[in-house]
């Protein structure tokens, strides 16, 4: 019989649900690492693994159950379970009141003392009272845990992926027309959050504009610079379209450039095709991130690459895996990253392109397809 406050009915079972295999995958790879379970709380691995995103951050208390010994359980406060009920979040629920103590119920669900796998997300306040109301538990951040939880995208993600970089590249396409010269960094930035929303981004994460000497800020905060006649402009943006991640980088130049910045930009653009070449199934992604490295190093500027070649994207625009050195993990058809290699002169200008790309059986293919040229704009 159900216990008061739960409720082990599910009328969304559905052969097209994704939710229930990535509960099972997830769980069974929690405890092939050695994990009493998982628990996630609010953000991409709750939504990641029953399609429910809270309407709003919330102190109280929510959590996804994952162990052998008990269905996957939703514990929610009663005043949201509704909705967690609508898009049918979970086999089984536990609604609590704000007069009684959510911890107690996870205590007496999870039975016993382990070590869980926990969202990165999880909010101090929750974990401090996990462990004062469970002491011999521990915990170990997600992405630490299970750090591929996320990495291998299904179809549908990649569909949604896709989606993402062709809106992004329409924004581009739509962002160079206008005009650079006399314009503030900011008017361009408040320019591409607006043609994200236009082209379907529910959710604008960034709109880096970084001109002339701040372009060599891989993350400037746009300004109140205004863009000159021969600046390098490093335009880098993105954010969720349907739930899933768009992130571009193009640099242009404002009239004719300098034929150092042709170079620099040509090394770039030669280091970035190179590394999506080396992608491949089986393929490290330390080793993607070596190619387009060494091809800067080899050039004069090995100093002047100072962040990874590349990170995952999908529920969010940063995440597993990360092409970067000493990352061993070897790449698998349907992981979706970023490659972009840069080359940063400090007071002069800098210059980095980014695709999303996706692992293929036989390479990769990109999500995003606008030209790598040095685009002039006036």
């Amino acid at each position: 019989m159900a216990e008061a406050g739960e409720n082990t009915a599910n009328e969304h079972d559905d052969v097209a649900d994704p939710y229930g295999p990535r509960r099972d995958r997830a769980l069974a790879a929690a405890l092939d690492a050695g994990f009493a379970g998982l628990i996630a709380t609010p953000g991409p691995d709750l939504a990641y693994l029953t399609g429910y995103t809270p309407t709003t951050a919330s102190e109280r208390f929510t959590a996804l159950l994952l162990t052998p010994d008990i269905e996957p359980t939703l514990v929610v406060p009663t005043l949201e379970r509704p909705d967690a009920e609508r898009v049918g979040a979970a086999p089984r629920y536990r609604g609590w009141r704000d007069e009684t103590d959510p911890y107690q119920i996870v205590a007496a669900l999870l039975g016993r003392a382990g070590r869980y796998a926990v969202s990165d997300a999880a909010w101090a306040l929750h974990l401090l009272a996990l462990q004062a109301t469970i002491p011999g538990a521990g915990y170990t951040a997600m992405t630490d845990a299970l750090p591929m939880l996320r990495a291998v995208k299904d179809a549908a993600e990649r569909s949604r992926l896709a989606a993402a970089g062709a809106a992004a590249d329409a924004v581009y396409e739509r962002i160079v027309e206008t005009a650079f010269a006399g314009s503030r960094e900011r008017d361009v930035a408040a320019a591409l959050d607006a043609l994200l929303r236009e082209h379907g981004h529910e959710q604008v994460d960034f709109t880096i504009v970084a001109s002339g000497p701040h372009s060599a800020n891989p993350h400037h905060h746009s300004g109140d610079r205004i863009i000159e006649a021969g600046d390098t402009v490093v335009l880098d943006f993105g954010g969720l379209r349907d739930g899933y991640g768009s992130d571009t980088t193009r640099t242009v130049h404002v009239g004719e450039p300098a034929a150092q910045v042709r170079e620099v930009h040509e090394l770039v653009r030669t280091a970035q095709q190179a590394a999506f070449e080396a992608v491949a199934p089986g393929v490290s992604c330390q080793d993607v991130d070596a190619v387009a490295r060494d091809i800067i190093t080899a050039a004069g500027h090995g100093e002047h690459f100072i962040h990874r070649t590349g990170h995952g994207i999908g529920l969010t625009t940063h995440e597993p895996p990360y092409i970067v050195a000493g990352e061993k993990q070897a790449l698998t058809p349907g992981m979706c990253f970023s490659l972009e290699p840069g080359v940063y002169l400090p007071g002069r200008f800098g210059v980095r392109i980014e695709d999303i790309v996706a692992v293929t059986d036989t390479g990769a293919v990109r999500l995003n397809n606008t030209a790598h040229r040095l685009q002039l704009v006036g």
